[in-house]
């Protein structure tokens, strides 16, 4: 089984900056790709960012320029450094991780999520 944990998330006024992580553990073999979406009050949950374990990045229109993922393959952990937060980045942030785990069975995993506040 595989447990992802994020961290990272608060209240914060509109321009201010965020960091969020993601740390995954558990019985791994590999993981290949590691992102974020989100999830607005009302609205569906929508792609955020992804990153490949090679460094490959991409991003939603919304965020790009704003938002930079990465990752430290190393210790399973991916991150969002979230810049110039608007308002309507509120939302519940998860993490997702796509790789195979030590039996060599898919791994498809979601994180509990995180809060995120951004008033005008």
């Amino acid at each position: 089984q595989v447990q992802l944990v994020e961290s990272g998330g608060g209240l914060v006024q509109a321009e201010e900056s965020l960091r969020l992580s993601c740390v995954a553990s558990g019985n791994i073999f590999t993981i290949n790709d590691m992102g974020w979406y989100r999830q607005a009050p009302g609205k569906q949950r929508e792609f955020v960012a992804t990153i490949s374990s090679g460094g490959g990045k991409n991003y939603a229109d919304s965020v790009k320029g704003r938002f930079a993922i990465s990752r430290d393959n190393a210790k399973n952990t991916v991150y969002l450094q979230m810049n110039k937060l608007k308002p309507e980045d509120t939302g519940v942030y998860y993490c997702n991780a796509v790789g195979l785990s030590a039996d060599y069975s898919p791994l498809h995993a979601w994180g509990q999520g995180t809060q995120v506040t951004v008033s005008p």
